[in-house]
């Protein structure tokens, strides 16, 4: 939590900004879209106050006050005086800044609040003593009894049915709470991994009944495979949208930290090589993954079987390569958030309809800003096989271990065998040995996937093998970089020497 508190007098900033989240929800629970902004007028240090509040479409108006009003009731416990905050529940949420967080205008302004009015003075005592009534006002006296009594009981049953709401919603919903320091414009800007800095899950979710009824329950018959921290499911959506649903077992403790990393990761990228994050779900106990469908699934249910492997002539092995490389580069390189993989192999790159690549499971990635080339790390995950030397001995990790990643895949690729890293020991060689050995006695063509042999441009075959050779060097250094890569592939550029 951020120990920045507002200049201004705690309880009238809370109190503000309670006001105009309440009149932002009910602005929402009146819209079709369940979505509302705000923007309220408050003091000189503070001169105006921004929110936003939404829930899911499918709510009805009452509901959506009430799950508004059980999120809104962890303001006083972790975001009191706070300049800014977010609560992100299952079914709604909200955020608060002190400078402007959305696009466009804002549905509703209120004006300053006017000064806090004095301290509510003590209810006056009740006379019990009887006296005489008056004639014809013995009604009267009921009425009154019955005024004073009714809302007493209301009140009783209202903070009983809050404090109900409350605790179950701890129970069955994971919220995300969060609190972000406005960036300053002088600082090179800081990227954390924590789940806490979703910025584009309000519009990404997905209700459990709907992901149900798309994969028939999770059925066994739409089962894809299995990953490292759970089932993979194909389904259908309402609208005949394929979908690929990756369900995280619950017995699973290490995976619920990967699925938060994947979805803060996924939702912020967008490429044509990597996997289109469709949703999430996070609902009675169940963490759902929501992604486009591929048909034609990883590149090792191909590249690995005797038969399928034949679809995968030299053009499509070529797309498929330059496709990822494309999509390395733009992790590395291109886009707002510099990320390193970490997990790069056959069965984590899916392939569509027409064979085009897409990286997938990001729940291994990590940011890498600033001015940083390499980090250390104390626990090495990811695939051996697949792992740069320096990451698998030392745990030091860069970009460069990502492209030694991609090299091996290069190697499957064009040779069709698997890497001694895949799960398979008995169908595995070390294949970067076995390369290396027939590049340096000129007999590198007998290495090649026998499908490929005489169908293949032998200066573009050898090509392709001195790249994957280039990027499996054993110094990071003399690794290139992935806009190398893809300048070699797409032209005749010269190659480096290898090392």
């Amino acid at each position: 939590m951020n120990e920045q508190n507002v200049s201004s007098p705690v309880g009238a900033f809370d109190a503000a900004v309670r006001g105009l989240l309440n009149a932002a929800g009910g602005y929402a629970a009146n819209s079709s879209r369940r979505f509302a902004t705000g923007e309220g007028a408050f003091d000189a240090a503070n001169p105006t106050i921004y929110v936003l509040a939404q829930c899911t479409p499918d709510m009805s108006p009452a509901d959506y006050r009430s799950c508004l009003g059980d999120v809104f009731g962890l303001i006083p416990q972790y975001l009191s005086g706070r300049q800014g905050g977010r609560v992100l529940g299952v079914r709604c949420n909200f955020r608060y800044e002190v400078y402007p967080f959305f696009t466009g205008g804002p549905s509703l302004r209120l004006p300053a609040p006017s000064s806090p009015p004095p301290p509510a003075l003590p209810p006056a005592p009740v006379n019990v003593t009887p006296t005489a009534t008056p004639p014809g006002r013995s009604k009267n006296k009921t009425g009154i009894a019955v005024a004073i009594a009714l809302p007493i009981v209301a009140a009783v049953l209202v903070i009983s049915t809050v404090c109900l709401c409350f605790f179950f919603l701890r129970k069955v919903c994971l919220c995300f709470l969060w609190r972000r320091r406005r960036p300053s414009r002088e600082q090179t800007p800081s990227y954390s991994t924590n789940a806490e800095d979703i910025e584009s899950f309000d519009s990404l979710l997905i209700d459990i009944s709907t992901l149900r009824s798309a994969t028939d329950n999770f059925a066994e018959s739409n089962r894809l495979g299995e990953g490292g921290f759970g089932a993979v499911y194909k389904g259908v959506l309402p609208d005949d949208q394929e979908i690929a649903v990756k369900r995280l077992s619950q017995s699973s403790v290490q995976g619920i930290q990967e699925l938060k990393n994947e979805l803060v990761l996924v939702a912020k990228l967008q490429h044509k090589n990597l996997v289109r994050l469709v949703g999430v779900c996070l609902q009675e106990h169940e963490k759902l993954l929501v992604y486009e469908y591929m048909p034609n699934r990883s590149i090792g249910t191909i590249l690995f079987d005797p038969e399928k492997s034949k679809e995968l002539d030299w053009g499509k092995r070529v797309k498929i390569i330059n496709g990822i490389a494309r999509g390395l580069q733009y992790l590395h390189e291109d886009s707002q958030l510099k990320i390193i993989h970490r997990d790069l192999k056959v069965s984590n790159v899916l392939l569509d309809s027409d064979y085009t690549p897409k990286i997938s499971d990001f729940g291994l990635a990590r940011l890498f800003g600033g001015d940083r080339s390499q980090e250390i790390i104390s626990r090495v995950v990811g695939t051996y096989g697949y792992m740069a030397p320096e990451y698998a001995m030392r745990g030091h990790y860069s970009i460069k271990s990502d492209v030694f990643s991609f090299g091996v895949l290069i190697l499957e690729i064009l040779t069709g065998m698997r890497s001694s890293g895949s799960f398979n020991i008995e169908q595995s060689v070390d294949l970067l040995s076995l390369v290396w050995e027939h590049w340096t006695t000129g007999i590198i063509v007998e290495i090649m996937d026998p499908s490929l042999r005489g169908k293949a441009p032998a200066e573009q075959m050898l090509k392709c093998v001195h790249i994957g050779l280039l990027c499996v060097q054993d110094n990071p250094v003399d690794r290139p970089m992935m806009s190398t890569v893809t300048s070699c592939s797409a032209a005749a550029l010269p190659l480096s020497r290898l090392h």
